[in-house]
């Protein structure tokens, strides 16, 4: 039987962090059995708010890629793919342009947040398109399903409208896909915010175990706990939200009893957590190493990735040019 298809993407930002793996990517890995999976390389959505720093898009691909491939991502179960090697992209992108109201654009959250965030004046139109080159990603594959986090829910929403219309228009094309929404589990920052590269608070996939120590002993936990009598309170401290997701529950309990009751102290608490979160990690990482090192197989699997996508984006573009018949 033939599978259902699903599609994502990430932009390259270099390494990725627990947060990332949990919220995304491991469930990429899971979905490899049951899907038709597509997994692209967004690297021109990096540009939307980075142009500046084009340079390092190459090495950060070569990055992101290979904490995908050691977390469990197969290039012969799944399609692994860079968005600019399949120019058709743009192409779609562009005639999708033509249909597409402003006042759509405008209205998606994201795009407010980003001009807030960044406090422009003048946004570019690479900002303001930025849904719509996203729905050219997805459409492009037809896919049944993408998974994404609740954030992303009303640029799933935007695709299905964008796919609506054009049908509307031209012809029927597009299917309307359905966000598959990821459960996401809260992930906190060594400082207890959410991890987030941009706050310095993250534990890589790539960090080795003595810094993944450094990194979770000075954790900030329950702020009223000041001293190693004072009882705590597991509900409010973020290294307990890590142990819900790496730690078993007999050691769980352990650590929350052991807090409420101020049995154990904080670095007690949070070595039981490096006793689980170390062996999750290790493999990942020494998947990840092994790829790292041989950077022109990375290149390799995505190019070879590239021409499978192209060649359902050259089916689908056909399949386009039958309904907007520009050519004599």
């Amino acid at each position: 039987m033939k599978k259902t298809r699903v599609l994502s993407g990430m932009r390259p930002t270099g390494k990725l962090h627990l947060g990332n793996y949990l919220g995304a990517l491991d469930n990429w890995v899971r979905m490899q059995d049951e899907f038709d999976c597509f997994f692209f390389v967004a690297n021109w959505h990096a540009l939307t708010t980075g142009a500046d720093n084009v340079a390092e898009v190459p090495a950060n691909t070569i990055e992101m890629v290979a904490d995908w491939l050691g977390a469990g991502l197969d290039p012969e179960r799944s399609t692994l793919f860079i968005q600019s090697l399949v120019p058709e992209h743009a192409e779609l992108h562009l005639l999708f342009s033509m249909v597409t109201p402003v006042a759509w654009l405008e209205r998606v959250p994201t795009y407010k947040e980003m001009v807030e965030q960044l406090g422009l004046e003048s946004p570019s139109y690479g900002l303001l398109g930025y849904p719509l080159l996203q729905a050219a990603d997805i459409l492009m594959y037809k896919p049944a399903w993408v998974p994404v986090g609740i954030d992303q829910v009303p640029h799933v929403e935007l695709t299905r409208e964008v796919a609506r219309r054009f049908n509307n228009i031209f012809g029927e094309v597009f299917p309307e896909p359905q966000a598959k929404l990821t459960e996401i589990p809260k992930v906190p920052g060594t400082d207890g915010r959410k991890m987030s590269k941009s706050y310095g608070n993250a534990i890589y996939l790539s960090d080795p175990p003595e810094t993944v120590r450094q990194k979770v002993r000075p954790m900030v936990t329950d702020p009223a706990r000041r001293r190693r009598t004072d009882p705590g309170n597991p509900d409010v401290c973020p290294v307990f939200d890590l142990h819900r997701i790496f730690t078993p529950p007999p050691d769980r309990e352990y650590c929350a009893t052991g807090c409420r009751t101020a049995a154990i102290g904080c670095l007690d608490c949070k070595d039981v957590l490096l006793k689980h979160l170390e062996p999750a990690l290790a493999p990942i990482r020494e998947r990840r190493q092994a790829f790292a090192e041989k950077p022109d197989r990375i290149v390799d699997i995505l190019k070879a990735g590239s021409v499978r996508a192209r060649k359902v984006a050259e089916a689908t573009m056909s399949d386009v040019r039958r309904v907007v018949p520009l050519m004599p």
